[in-house]
């Protein structure tokens, strides 16, 4: 008995050992959304740390650069099946430094120090929609919706705002207006920015483009390639001028983007209401397998009139 009891304790503490320091394998390829994620929320927080110091282009950039790391990392995560929870949790945190606190500080530095306290609530509470735009969207997650409406956000989504909301640095770096130094300018800046936050947390239908990359036709491959290299050169070669267009386009598309949604939400609900009324006028055939049982009446023998014993 004295021997036994040292060798079971020795495998106890073995097989503990193996639990505590137990491996598990995971695959690279999960990774590597992960990286992109986190590449963009080093953008964002080393644009914070730019815009404290007063070099705006460069944060400017910088939130430019985390929005287009963020437009590629859901890509290629459905493109190497490696989407998880965890990866979904992580890219909405990095969302909300990128594009929620990095631009508030970006604009409060730059043009708002002759508003403080007003500049300050309006630049939090575009931090603040930020934050509750990516909570709704992370509660959506699980909502069964018909295919169609992924392409749609609800409201306007958090990369798209934080590169709209910084369209006065835009129109101001090309020289077209000042708005710093004008004090009606600088209050509709502060207007401006509310719309941006407020339309964050509206149910307004924006377009997403996410069914565009799966299926595209053969003719439009060479064009799409062209156009793309295009909007490049003209970003590295004129960046203010391209992102003040980009954003008057992209706030122009709300109309379309509203109208295709409804129009086709309105034809979704004509066709389920025809189908029913269609079943209520042509009801299906009675079968013998859905007829309803008959009432048996006992059968008398004799004639009427006589009372059966």
């Amino acid at each position: 008995m004295d021997q036994v009891e040292p060798q079971l304790e020795k495998e106890t503490r073995r097989r503990r050992a193996q639990r505590m320091f137990a491996r598990r394998r995971i695959p690279v390829r999960l990774m590597v959304p992960n990286f992109f994620t986190l590449l963009g929320l080093c953008a964002g927080l080393t644009s914070i740390r730019m815009g404290i110091e007063g070099k705006y282009e460069i944060a400017l950039y910088l939130i430019v650069f985390a929005a287009f790391l963020d437009g590629i990392d859901g890509r290629i995560a459905r493109l190497l099946k490696a989407s998880s929870r965890f990866g979904a949790e992580l890219d909405s945190l990095a969302d909300f430094v990128n594009f929620g606190v990095a631009p508030a500080f970006l604009l409060f530095n730059w043009g708002l120090s002759s508003n403080r306290s007003f500049g300050w609530i309006c630049v939090m509470m575009f931090a603040l929609g930020s934050a509750l735009r990516l909570a709704r969207f992370n509660a959506a997650l699980d909502e069964d919706r018909p295919r169609w409406q992924s392409n749609y956000f609800t409201g306007v989504p958090t990369p798209a705002a934080a590169i709209a909301v910084m369209l006065p640095v835009y129109l101001e770096a090309t020289g077209l207006v000042t708005i710093r130094g004008n004090p009606l300018l600088v209050k509709l800046m502060l207007v401006y920015i509310l719309a941006i936050a407020l339309l964050m947390v509206s149910n307004l239908p924006t377009f997403s483009g996410k069914l565009i990359g799966e299926r595209m036709p053969r003719e439009y491959v060479l064009p799409s390639i062209f156009a793309a290299i295009g909007l490049v050169s003209l970003l590295v070669t004129y960046p203010f001028e391209t992102l003040a267009g980009a954003t008057f386009v992209y706030l122009a598309s709300f109309v379309w983007s509203a109208r295709r949604y409804y129009g086709k939400l309105a034809q979704e609900n004509a066709t389920a209401t025809a189908i029913k009324s269609d079943v209520a006028a042509n009801p299906p055939p009675v079968t013998p397998d859905n007829a309803s049982p008959k009432t048996l009446t006992p059968k008398t023998g004799g004639t009427p009139g006589e009372s059966v014993h």
